[in-house]
C-alpha cells in the first residue's frame, strides 16, 4: 500500500471515497466495480496484530513505534464520522476490539507513553464507542451486524469501566447478546445465517464478550454459556480431520482477534477457545496441531495437559434446527444441507444450496461447494456465486429454488425452498441421508427432487441418488463441483478421479438419457479470490419422473 496509506481507496480498482458525512457516503455503487470491502478491511487494522504480538515476544519498541505511527496517520486522514471507513456501524465495532487489544499491549511501551499520542488515541477510541451506541445496527431482524456492535459495546463499557457512559454501554451490549444468542443460535448450536464463516465469526463475538466479562468479575447466565458450548459442538462437527471447514454460505474472512497464523478455513481452534472457557474436556479432546490461538488468549499453561489427537471419531449428527447433517470418521466427511436459506429465512449469508452437500474422501477432498465469490465488487458474480447453478443440487427448468427478489438485492430470496427431511439414520455400517424441498412446486407443472445420499463406512464410498417426481416436460440440470486439487479422466466406467496418490471411481446409471458433460469452472475458497477447477454436470430434457444415481468409491484401501 505503500509508505502513504490512502484509507479510502480500493486499491484492485483504484476506486476511493471523498471525505463526507458518513451517512451521505455510497458505500454500495453496483454500476461500478469499487469494493468497499478494501478500505474496511484495511482499517480494522487486524494485519497489524502480528507486529503487537513482535512486541510482545520481544519489546522492542519499534513495533509499538509503527503501530502509533499508523494508528495516528489513520485517525488524522478518517474524521469522526466523515469518511467510508464510518459508513457501517460494524466496521467501527470491529476496530473497537482491535484497538482495545493494541492499547493493553502497547500501554507501558515508550512510544505509547506519549501524552499527546495517547489522548489522541484514547478519545478516538472512546468515540469509536460513542458512535457505536448511538448508530447500532438494530432491526427487527438482527445478524452478524448487530451482533458485533453490541459485542463491541461490552468491550468498550468493560474498557471505559469508571463512568456512568460505559455502564450504559456495557448494560446495552450484553442486553442485545442475552436476547440475540436465543435468536441468532438455534438449540442445536448453529447460527442462523446458514453459513460455516458466519458461525465462526458470531462464535467468536459471543465468546469474547463472555471472556471479558468472566475477567472482569461479571457474571455470564449458564443458558448463555450452554449456547456457545453448543456452538462450538457444531464447530467441531463440521471441522475436517485437516481442519477445515466445508464452503458453506458466504464467506469475507472475518475474525474479532485473529491470533494464530493458520489458514483462514481452518476452525479447529475454535472449540478449544470456547472448551477453555468452559472447562468442557469434550471441546478440547480434538486440538488443533497449532496452539497459537490458545496460547495467546489463555497463556502458555493452558496447553500444557492437552495433545493433539489426528482421528476425529465416528459420527452420524444431524443438526436438526439448522437443517445440517453430518458424517465423519478418521478420514472421511459428508457434509450435507437441507436446512433454511437463512437470516429467518430472508436469505442474508446463506446460498440457494438446499440438498447441497461436500464430500472428503480418504483425506482428500473431492466434492464442493462453489464458495463467496465476492459482494458489491460485483452483483453480477455476486448473484452468480449464491445461485442455485452454483450449488451441488438439482436445478430444474433454470429456475432458481428461491426466486432472487431483484438483482441489486444481495442478501435476499424469497423463501420457496422450505427444506423436508424425510429420514437421517445409521444401520450398521451405513449412514443414510433422506431429503427434500418445495423450491419448484412453484412450477406450472410442480416437480418434487428427493435426494438420497448413502455413506458406507466398510467400503469408503458414497451413493447420490435424485430422483425427480412430477409430471410433464422438464429440463433437469444436476452439477457435481470438484475440489481444484482433483483431477478427472474418463474411463469404461465413468470417471477417475485423482487427488494426490489416492484414486476414486465414479459411476452413473439412470433410468432416462441424461447426457454428461465435464466443463471448465471456478472455486472461491475465500473472499474475492477465484482458483480454477472442473464440474461434471448430467443433463437431461423429457417427461418426468426420473432418476439418476452417481456413486464414488476408493480404487484401493490404502492405509487402513
Amino acid at each position: 500500500m505503500g509508505a502513504d496509506i490512502d484509507w479510502l481507496k480500493d486499491y484492485k480498482t483504484n476506486i476511493r471515497w471523498e471525505l463526507a458525512y458518513f451517512r451521505d457516503i455510497e458505500y454500495c455503487n453496483l454500476e461500478r466495480a469499487s469494493d468497499v470491502k478494501f478500505p474496511w478491511e484495511m482499517s480494522r487494522m487486524q494485519w497489524l496484530i502480528p507486529v503487537a504480538q513482535l512486541y510482545q515476544l520481544t519489546k522492542q519498541e519499534k513495533y509499538a513505534e509503527k503501530v502509533k505511527s499508523i494508528l495516528s496517520d489513520w485517525i488524522d486522514k478518517n474524521p469522526i464520522g466523515r469518511s467510508v471507513n464510518w459508513s457501517c456501524t460494524m466496521e467501527v465495532a470491529m476496530r473497537i476490539f482491535v484497538w482495545t487489544w493494541f492499547f493493553y499491549i502497547f500501554c507501558h511501551s515508550l512510544a505509547w507513553k506519549d501524552r499527546r499520542f495517547r489522548k489522541k488515541f484514547l478519545l478516538n477510541l472512546y468515540w469509536h464507542g460513542r458512535f457505536t451506541e448511538q448508530f447500532i445496527e438494530k432491526s427487527d431482524i438482527n445478524g452478524n451486524h448487530y451482533t458485533a456492535d453490541a459485542s463491541a459495546l461490552v468491550v468498550a463499557g468493560l474498557f471505559w469501566q469508571d463512568s456512568k457512559l460505559a455502564a450504559r454501554w456495557l448494560k446495552k451490549g450484553w442486553d442485545g447478546l442475552l436476547f440475540e444468542i436465543d435468536r441468532q443460535i438455534y438449540p442445536d448450536g448453529v447460527n442462523f445465517e446458514a453459513s460455516t464463516a458466519y458461525h465462526r465469526l458470531v462464535a467468536e463475538l459471543f465468546f469474547i464478550a463472555a471472556k471479558y466479562r468472566l475477567e472482569r468479575g461479571f457474571d455470564v447466565p449458564n443458558f448463555y454459556l450452554d449456547h456457545l458450548r453448543k456452538m462450538g459442538e457444531y464447530s467441531q462437527a463440521y471441522t475436517r480431520v485437516d481442519g477445515t471447514c466445508p464452503l458453506w454460505g458466504d464467506a469475507d474472512d472475518a475474525r474479532v482477534l485473529p491470533f494464530g497464523l493458520q489458514e483462514i478455513n481452518d476452525h479447529r481452534y475454535l472449540p478449544c477457545l470456547i472448551g477453555k472457557l468452559l472447562n468442557d474436556n469434550t471441546l478440547l479432546r480434538y486440538t488443533p496441531g497449532d496452539y497459537q490461538e490458545l496460547i495467546w488468549w489463555y497463556g502458555l499453561n493452558s496447553i500444557r495437559h492437552l495433545s493433539s489427537i489426528d482421528n476425529l471419531s465416528s459420527i452420524c449428527a444431524a443438526f436438526d434446527d439448522g437443517g445440517f447433517y453430518i458424517i465423519r470418521n478418521k478420514k472421511d466427511h459428508l457434509f450435507i444441507d437441507c436446512g433454511p436459506v437463512g437470516l429467518a429465512n430472508r436469505g442474508g449469508h446463506g446460498h440457494n444450496d438446499c440438498l447441497g452437500f461436500s464430500l472428503v474422501l480418504r483425506g482428500c477432498e473431492l466434492i464442493t461447494d462453489r464458495g463467496v465469490g465476492c459482494y458489491t465488487g460485483s452483483y453480477i458474480k455476486r448473484n452468480e456465486f449464491r445461485s442455485t447453478s452454483s450449488h451441488n443440487t438439482p436445478l430444474i427448468d433454470g429456475q432458481e429454488i428461491n426466486r432472487f427478489i431483484a438483482p441489486d438485492y444481495l442478501w435476499n430470496f424469497h423463501y420457496e425452498a422450505k427444506p423436508s427431511v424425510i429420514s437421517f439414520e445409521k444401520k450398521q455400517s451405513k449412514c443414510v441421508f433422506i431429503g427434500s424441498h418445495e423450491g419448484y412446486k412453484k412450477l406450472d407443472s410442480p416437480v418434487v427432487p428427493i435426494r438420497k445420499i448413502v455413506y458406507n463406512s466398510v467400503q469408503g464410498a458414497v451413493d447420490i441418488e435424485d430422483e425427480l417426481q412430477g409430471s410433464g416436460k422438464h429440463s433437469i440440470e444436476i452439477p457435481l463441483y470438484f475440489a481444484s486439487s482433483v483431477t478427472i479422466i474418463k474411463n469404461p466406467l465413468g470417471y477417475e478421479l485423482q487427488c494426490g496418490a489416492e484414486k476414486f471411481q465414479l459411476t452413473f446409471n439412470s433410468d432416462a438419457a441424461f447426457n454428461e458433460k465435464l466443463l471448465a469452472t471456478t472455486i472461491s475458497p475465500s473472499y474475492d479470490v477465484e482458483i480454477e477447477s472442473r464440474k461434471l454436470v448430467w443433463s437431461y430434457t423429457g417427461n418426468l419422473p426420473v432418476k439418476l444415481t452417481v456413486k464414488i468409491y476408493p480404487l484401493s484401501r490404502g492405509n487402513d
